[in-house]
């Protein structure tokens, strides 16, 4: 739902025009060195970019679903990397905390995550805990006033910049499944904490990740988030948001992969013409301008539906499943259009290549989009 269609546009204008005028110009710098410009980071900060989800009161916009995703859209058509800084922030870094976290909870870390102060992120994904996410292993045990926690979390997005890691962590070791799980916000000062290296990825350079390992780790009771075994079950809520927000990106950066063979296509002259004018160009062209008009469409629909209350996990799962498979499939005709030149770091379409292939991973794999669609299907059917 969009609540005022003149400020969302204003919203939307000034972050296409920061894409294109700060973020488009930097991408190189950031993949080779690997991280964000300070410069950068601090425009962004100034933005406001940090606290887009975060609620008015906390010292955010607030934006509403529908709201994100134009948002989102506008992101996709840049780096990846630029918005993983700060998506952490607004989606699965905060998320839980909003969803159901105390009113001093909100207090002491909304704001901070708002204004980008604080960076925080979401410690789920374990060495042997992956898309089985409820079979993970970290133990938090409770010791009067304090949980100890033990266990290392792997792939973790902005650990190495994190000032708060939202754990998942096992509070209950009889219970084997999702509701033996809880979820604690952890500060980067807390004793017992090491960071592993810098993980060196396929793509999305500039975007760290690395292991977090909690060696006797004392987190205060009071950092506990809603009650003892509810950490899983706001996880889901969680990630059900984070994929229609990826799924946002990837019309995004979509966009971005069309404008970019078009362009190319437009200049590049073969047979005496441009390549443009080539049928079998065109249907590469048309087909991925279809597959992303329809990405976006079932995504803002989506969107709309989460305003008004309805349940949309089998929706959020489809959008995600189909707009992560689509992008990969925009970012390989980008790669054929382009030619010999698409192979090549000159052209940006050789890095987006890369960069997409994490979105069909990353926040639940297209297979455990492909189930959670079929066991919602089987038990609405039922």
């Amino acid at each position: 739902m969009i609540r005022d269609q003149e400020t969302i546009k204003q919203l939307v204008d000034l972050i296409e025009r920061f894409v294109r005028e700060r973020l488009v110009p930097n991408e190189e710098r950031l993949a080779t060195e690997g991280r964000l410009p300070d410069d950068i980071l601090e425009e962004m900060k100034a933005l406001g970019l940090f606290g887009l989800t975060i609620p008015e009161e906390y010292g955010g916009l607030g934006l509403t679903m529908e709201e994100e995703i134009l948002v989102s859209i506008a992101l996709g058509r840049t780096s990846p990397a630029f918005r993983s800084i700060m998506g952490t922030n607004n989606g699965i870094g905060s998320a839980a905390v909003v969803f159901n976290g105390t009113e001093e909870q909100k207090q002491k870390y909304l704001p901070k995550y708002a204004s980008g102060e604080w960076i925080s992120c979401f410690c789920l994904t374990e060495p042997e805990a992956g898309s089985d996410a409820a079979s993970l292993k970290t133990a938090a045990v409770r010791d009067g006033d304090h949980y100890v926690l033990n266990g290392t979390k792997r792939y973790i997005t902005n650990a190495k910049v994190a000032h708060t890691f939202n754990v998942m962590a096992r509070t209950d070791p009889d219970n084997k499944g999702a509701r033996g799980i809880s979820s604690f916000i952890v500060e980067r000062e807390t004793p017992g904490i090491t960071l592993g290296s810098v993980d060196k990825k396929m793509g999305q350079a500039g975007s760290m990740t690395c292991d977090v390992i909690f060696e006797d780790c004392r987190v205060p009771a009071e950092n506990l988030i809603g009650e003892e075994g509810e950490g899983f079950v706001t996880a889901m809520k969680v990630l059900d948001r984070g994929r229609l927000h990826i799924s946002g990106v990837s019309v995004g950066v979509a966009e971005r992969l069309i404008h970019d063979s078009l362009e190319y296509a437009l200049q590049r002259k073969q047979f005496g013409k441009p390549i443009a004018e080539q049928q079998l160009i065109q249907g590469m062209l048309a087909d991925s301008q279809t597959e992303t008009y329809a990405a976006k469409c079932m995504t803002l629909e989506t969107a709309r539906k989460r305003d008004s209350g309805e349940n949309v996990s089998t929706e959020s799962s489809a959008c995600k499943l189909f707009a992560t498979e689509m992008v990969g499939r925009v970012a390989d005709r980008a790669v054929q259009i382009h030619g010999g030149a698409g192979y090549m770091s000159e052209y940006a379409v050789e890095r987006f290549y890369r960069d997409v292939r994490l979105f069909r991973l990353y926040e639940g794999t297209s297979q455990i989009q492909q189930v959670i669609i079929a066991r919602n299907m089987m038990r609405d059917f039922s």
